[in-house]
């Protein structure tokens, strides 16, 4: 066989050769030794899975905390399973969580960066190029056989009980003769280009994957199609060219891709190319019925990134609850740097669990408390009106009508060493500042039940008499205990403690009585910080609305 006949017969259109493409087009990077190069590299196939995030996490992390570079790059060979607008969802859902990608695809036709294009459908004359290379060296054949063809093939291996799929003598197309072949072109025959694989049965082989140690595993022996009729490649053989082009140096992905390391690396050995190191993470799983299992698209609304979007979880919570299922020891660093921005976090891939981390909805709610209670006021106001811009119109006119307002309410309690958690969410916010509005007020009051409805309504009948707006806070809590003897209450909680049955209650009743009038709940932040912005005027009217519904 003439191997270079044949390659023209099959690329005539190609002039280019692997070596124009790797001297002159994608130049080697400069970068500082030890720097990662990676890629998160979707297919527009559907939403954006919490997994995906978390993929993209731990490279984005990887990359740059080394120094390094991240690509987006758009996997999209597979044409029938594409979804409309798929490249913009996965970078709009990217994008929500705040990842900076320094290379790849911006949006569902802009791109940055000197290695593209990051869109593989983009890239076909370059996958041939790199095909045609091999069917030169004898690495690669046209192969004819049709659907039923491979159907014959698989019915003789079952019969035959020989090791399923396109090999040895089971590749019909494998040694056909030129004249042959160039007579099916003439035909019109379609065809595939297949890997003339090096492969031996029964042989092994053994590479050191990044998280999980060293693997040993069997050798691809199957003659996998490297493009397919279309002259579009498959995946495998795409990922190949394009990792060694792009210069990436960790290919950090699911792990259900470890069952293709062999053909991958063989791949690269066939090209000439040198593999990069491969780290294959972990599923994120779900404890369903006492087991573990993962999180199915179907089942879990919290597989899709957007519900987390939608719900109203800060970016930066979601990030530091997966940075803390990619380390156990993200916690303990978390604890001792209470202040320091996540990505101070320097993420190990030797630390990352094997057996797949457990996804907790409820830790990442204590997760998000304790991120949101880190946040200044002004940021609280500012994302929380944006996330309710669209969802919640009465919030977001509450909000946005007075920003400072706003700011005020969320400072509430806000700083020290322990302050108000709250808030998890932006969709807890509408509760959270309800009584700071009319708008968004609820009629109702909880009142304690220690204290009776008629000592409830003196309470507020006296201190409104008393009531300064001026008053500072230790002002405001002395007129409180002014008005505590003359009803009956203690005005000292130690010594109501010492002698509880001589009083109706203590200092700390009279105060929720007059809490629950003025925000409708129990529980609240500081009450005179509240009472300061909500102005006097306000005060009165709810304390006389609360001593009415009494009443009643």
């Amino acid at each position: 066989m003439d191997y270079h006949k044949l390659a023209e017969l099959l690329f005539p259109h190609i002039d280019k050769t692997p070596e124009d493409y790797r001297n002159e087009m994608y130049p080697q990077r400069q970068l500082p030794q030890g720097a990662v190069v990676d890629r998160f590299a979707p297919s527009p196939t559907g939403f954006l899975h919490i997994g995906g995030l978390y993929t993209a996490l731990v490279n984005e992390r990887m990359a740059h905390q080394t120094g390094g570079r991240i690509i987006l790059r758009i996997e999209d060979t597979d044409k029938k399973r594409e979804v409309e607008d798929g490249v913009s969802g996965i970078v709009e859902g990217l994008k929500s969580f705040g990842l900076e990608f320094d290379e790849g695809m911006m949006n569902q036709t802009e791109q940055k960066g000197d290695y593209g294009p990051y869109q593989q459908s983009r890239r076909a004359e370059i996958y041939q190029c790199f095909c045609k290379s091999l069917v030169e060296q004898g690495l690669a054949y046209p192969c004819f056989c049709s659907e039923e063809d491979l159907a014959e093939i698989r019915r003789r291996q079952e019969s035959e009980k020989a090791l399923p799929g396109y090999h040895s003598s089971y590749a019909k197309c494998r040694d056909l003769t030129y004249e042959q072949i160039a007579q099916n072109i003439q035909q019109g025959l379609p065809y595939v280009v297949r890997l003339r694989s090096p492969g031996k049965i029964g042989g092994r082989i053994k590479y050191k994957d990044v998280i999980r140690g060293e693997i040993e595993m069997d050798e691809n022996v199957i003659d996998v199609v490297l493009l397919k009729t279309d002259g579009i490649p498959t995946y495998h053989f795409a990922h190949a060219v394009d990792d060694s082009l792009m210069g990436t140096t960790h290919v950090i992905r699911s792990d259900e891709w470890v069952s293709s390391v062999p053909l991958h690396l063989q791949l690269f050995y066939v090209l000439g190319l040198k593999p990069p190191k491969y780290a294959h993470i972990s599923p994120i799983m779900k404890e369903d019925g006492g087991a573990k299992r993962k999180l199915s698209k179907r089942k879990d609304p919290e597989a899709a990134v957007s519900y987390f979007v939608d719900q109203g979880y800060p970016k930066e919570a979601v990030l530091e609850y997966l940075l803390g299922l990619a380390n156990s020891g993200f916690e303990d660093w978390r604890k001792q740097n209470k202040e320091a921005p996540f990505w101070d976090y320097k993420l190990q891939l030797n630390k990352m669990s094997q057996s797949g981390a457990l996804f907790d909805l409820v830790k990442l709610a204590d997760v998000s408390a304790q991120v949101v209670s880190r946040f200044p006021a002004e940021k609280i106001a500012r994302e929380a009106a944006e996330w309710a811009k669209t969802r919640n119109p009465a919030l977001y006119q509450a909000l946005s009508s007075d920003p400072d307002y706003a700011a005020a309410i969320f400072a509430i309690d806000r700083g020290g060493k322990n302050p108000r958690k709250d808030i998890r969410k932006w969709s807890d916010v509408a509760d959270y500042v309800s009584y700071f509005y009319e708008a968004l007020r609820q009629p109702g009051w909880d009142w304690p039940e220690n204290v009776s409805k008629e000592d409830a309504a003196a309470i507020l009948e006296q201190y409104a008499k008393v009531y300064d707006q001026q008053d500072d806070k230790n002002g405001w809590f002395d007129r409180l205990k002014s008005i505590c003897q003359p009803l009956g209450f203690c005005p000292d909680v130690k010594a109501y403690k010492a002698e509880p049955s001589a009083y109706k209650g203590h200092v700390g009743d009279v105060s929720a009585v007059i809490r629950v009038a003025i925000t409708g709940r129990r529980n609240s932040p500081d009450l005179w910080s509240i009472m300061a912005l909500l102005g006097k005027e306000r005060c009165l009217q709810r304390l006389e609305q609360a001593k009415k519904a009494l009443a009643e």
